[in-house]
């Protein structure tokens, strides 16, 4: 079974990324099992400064999925370059997406020239889309002209493929892909959360103390799938889908929509062993449907 994928130049054993914000910084799994399996995995977002995150309560659960308002808590740049790659060097031998934000162009041009010159860092996955920082990727993700400035900045520091990362929480998805193709970015990646709330119906309060945050998990599914089909087909560069991604079957979905490589999040907080799992029953599912080579179905459904 030739499970085989090439996102932007480099080549993945399989398609499977575990979704920045649900892996940590990779060595907290390796615990659990061997992440090498993994075609790579997009480690936690990690911004120029020091984050201590959103005030608690962060997360908030509903049907088919969960509320988070995490707000990109992470060591910051330097602390993660000195600290957490060179522990997760001791057990993971792939190139690893680095996920970036910020609340600036420049903050974004420094994060990522930073990481760029790491040698594990194979594609930055800039996120110009969480929903729950004020000030931050919501205003990058909204408008196309801010989407292509934060694109050519960051491109003019890289020489590793840069991946931007999409907010769902727009009209017009296209012309933000569309935007981002033209002002030189190598891959495009979709969908981050929905803005979402839930109400304490014993204090008539919003659960998340920042009153909303972002879905995910298989409530969004659909939808993503919906959005990973249109921007693939109006962007000539490859797509990475996302969004309530949970089975092998989820995953082949996602490709015949016009994914290259697909990425799992909410199912890892649930279950720590997910990305492992679909990895494994990936070609029992391709050969139920006759597939014998997954790079050939991307975009079949176009």
């Amino acid at each position: 079974m030739g499970t085989k994928v090439t996102l932007c130049g480099i080549e993945l054993d399989n398609p499977v990324i575990p979704a920045s914000g649900t892996f940590g910084y990779g060595y907290e799994f390796a615990e659990l099992y061997d992440i090498n399996c993994l075609g790579s995995f997009s480690f936690k977002g990690t911004t120029k400064e020091p984050r201590f995150g959103n005030p608690t309560p962060r997360i908030a659960e509903t049907p088919s999925g969960m509320i988070n308002s995490v707000g990109l808590q992470n060591p910051g740049v330097e602390k993660v370059i000195s600290e957490e790659l060179p522990k997760l060097k001791k057990v993971f031998y792939k190139p690893v997406m680095a996920n970036v934000s910020g609340f600036s162009v420049d903050e974004y041009v420094y994060t990522c020239s930073l990481l760029d010159k790491e040698e594990q860092v194979g594609w930055l996955e800039v996120n110009i889309s969480c929903p729950n920082v004020h000030g931050g990727g919501m205003s990058f993700g909204t408008d196309p002209k801010a989407a292509g400035e934060v694109t050519r900045a960051v491109k003019s520091v890289c020489r590793k493929p840069v991946i931007i990362k999409l907010t769902p929480n727009v009209t017009d998805i296209v012309s933000i892909a569309k935007a981002c193709e033209e002002s030189g970015a190598d891959g495009i990646s979709l969908i981050n959360t929905l803005l979402g709330m839930r109400i304490d119906l014993n204090s008539g309060r919003p659960v998340i103390a920042m009153n909303t945050g972002g879905l995910s998990g298989p409530a969004v599914f659909p939808v993503a799938l919906r959005m990973v089909y249109e921007v693939s087909r109006a962007v000539k560069i490859p797509v990475v889908g996302m969004g309530g991604v949970f089975s092998a079957e989820d995953v082949i979905e996602m490709m015949m929509a016009g994914a290259t490589a697909v990425e799992v999040g909410t199912a890892n907080l649930i279950q720590p062993y997910a990305s492992r799992d679909i990895i494994s029953s990936l070609p029992a599912v391709m050969e139920r449907y006759g597939i014998t080579d997954l790079a050939e179905i991307v975009g079949i459904a176009h």
